[in-house]
This record gives structure tokens, C-alpha cells and sequence, in this order.
């Protein structure tokens, strides 16, 4: 159903802000892998994992974005059962791999900060390929159980989906049989989820607070909090839209209040994440600078 409650006008204004948000998210994202990846000062452990939460959020928007825009544009209100099932798994893989690559990435920081010395050899290339891996890997049994259980099930109701994604909880209500089961298992499943790479962000935080008190001048405090900075602004607007959006209330949960939340951590932070690290980063801003200057130079040279 999207936002088809909604008069054409508004909705035509709606697909211009979704692609306009999209072409940036794309842009911003893609340029922070290629910029990372071409300048050598940016080959550290911590630039290794923001390209892969970049490539992630890449991934993130590409299951989600084009669709809600395609029906704002064409009101084509359609998605296939196995369209809608393949949207719901990769919506769960990347929603996963972002919880634990986030925590994953304040664990980089926690070492870089409290063990700055043995930092190059703890987080040599070999840990943060596994790191990484580790980050990536809980998506896939996550989301093979859910969506498998949730589209084995029989659907004898309206085929409306509340929704502008195939969300569980919209098509979950599509569902004539018994889902105390699953329901619960999905329950468990996104606290566990949610809140394991939350406790571990929460405990690295923590130890690098305790470190950053410890440091006698105030440069060197402002120093390593900047290094921290983005990535606590980051963590924070997917978390909370995230909490507010799964665990609410049910009765303070409308499906339009709902469709609102979801659009802040599917659609807003995929847009941010680029800008708040390169804005609020001084290595990647130079980084920025660098590369568009051997372009332009390039350029030249070419008759």
C-alpha cells in the first residue's frame, strides 16, 4: 500500500525527496569506498570498516528504495510473492550485518584509543577480515529462518501490504494460522539481535570514556573524542529509529507512525552516514580534496 492513502500531489512530492535522498545515499557511499580505497593515507583498519558499512548501506537502499519509488511514480502497487520474500531476506541480512558492523567498528575504536601502541598489531589485516566476516555472517541464518518460516505459512487473508517494504510485522498480519511461535521466536530473535551488538557498543564506549578522563591535556581529550564522534552519531540514529520503530507498544504503534520510523533508519541514515564522516573528519575531507585534485590534474593532461 506504501503512501497510496496519500493525495497524488504529496506522493509526486515524495518520489522527488526519495530520489533525490537516493542518487546522494548512492553517491556519497560510492565515494567514500572509492576514496578509501584510492588514497593510501586511508587504508587503516578503522577506513577498512566504514567502506563496508558504506557498501552495506549501498545494498541497504538498492532492496528497498527503487521499489517505494517505482510505485510512488507508476503506481504500480504490485510486488510478487517471491519479490516480496527476496525484498524481506535481504532486508533482514543488511539490517543484521549493520547492527553487528557497527559494533564491530566500536571495537576499532576502543582499541585504537586505549591500546594506540599494540593497535597496528591487533587490528592487523587478517583480524579485521575476520572481524568483518563476523559482522557480515549472522545475517544469513537470520534471515533465512525468519523469511522461510513467515512465506512457509498459509496467506488466505487480504493481499495489502500496510506497508512501503515487505516488513514482517505488515505481512505477518496476512497470515490465517496459528504464529504464537514464530512470533515469539521473532521477538527473541531482534532483542538478541538488537541488543547484543548494542551491549558491546555500549561496553567499548564505556572503556574509551574511561581512557579519554584519563588524558591529562584537553587537545588530546578533544582528539579522541573526534575519532569517536561520528561513529556515536552514527550508532545513535540507527538505534533509536530502530528501538522506536520494533519495540513500541503495540498500541502506540500505528502503521503510518510506523512507516515514518522506518523511513529514518531505511532511507534517511544511508543518506547521513557519508555525510556525517566526511563532514565531521578531517583525514577523509583531505582524502576528498587529494583525489579530486589528481582528477582535475589528470584531466589536463589528457590532449
Amino acid at each position: 500500500m506504501s503512501f497510496s492513502s496519500l493525495p497524488p500531489e504529496i506522493q509526486s512530492l515524495l518520489f522527488l525527496t526519495f530520489l533525490t535522498i537516493y542518487l546522494v545515499t548512492l553517491m556519497g557511499n560510492c565515494l567514500i569506498i572509492l576514496v578509501t580505497l584510492a588514497d593510501p593515507m586511508l587504508h587503516s583498519p578503522m577506513y577498512f570498516f566504514l567502506r563496508n558499512l558504506s557498501f552495506l548501506e549501498i545494498g541497504f537502499n538498492l532492496v528497498i528504495v527503487p521499489k517505494m519509488l517505482g510505485t510512488l511514480l507508476a503506481q504500480d502497487t504490485t510486488i510478487s510473492f517471491l519479490g516480496c520474500a527476496t525484498q524481506m531476506y535481504f532486508f533482514f541480512f543488511f539490517g543484521v550485518a549493520e547492527c553487528f558492523l557497527l559494533a564491530t567498528v566500536a571495537y576499532d575504536r576502543y582499541v585504537a584509543i586505549c591500546s594506540p601502541l599494540h593497535y597496528p598489531v591487533i587490528m592487523n589485516q587478517r583480524t579485521r577480515a575476520k572481524l568483518a566476516a563476523a559482522s557480515w555472517f549472522p545475517g544469513f541464518p537470520v534471515a533465512t529462518v525468519q523469511t522461510t518460516w513467515l512465506f512457509s505459512f498459509p496467506f488466505c487473508r487480504t493481499n495489502k501490504v500496510n506497508h512501503f517494504f515487505c516488513d514482517s510485522p505488515p505481512v505477518l498480519r496476512l497470515v490465517c494460522a496459528d504464529t504464537a511461535l514464530f512470533e515469539i521466536y521473532a521477538i527473541v530473535g531482534t532483542i538478541l539481535v538488537v541488543m547484543i551488538p548494542c551491549l558491546l557498543i555500549l561496553c567499548s564506549y564505556t572503556r574509551i570514556a574511561a581512557a579519554i578522563l584519563k588524558i591529562p591535556s584537553a587537545k588530546g581529550k578533544n582528539k579522541a573524542f573526534s575519532t569517536c564522534s561520528s561513529h556515536l552519531l552514527v550508532v545513535s540514529l540507527f538505534y533509536i529509529s530502530l528501538s522506536l520503530t520494533y519495540f513500541r507498544p503495540k498500541s502506540n504503534n500505528s502503521p503510518e507512525g510506523k512507516k515514518l520510523l522506518s523511513l529514518s533508519y531505511t532511507v534517511m541514515t544511508p543518506m547521513l552516514n557519508p555525510i556525517i564522516y566526511s563532514l565531521r573528519n578531517n583525514e577523509v575531507k583531505n582524502a576528498l580534496s587529494r583525489t579530486v585534485s589528481k582528477a582535475l590534474a589528470l584531466r589536463n593532461c589528457i590532449p
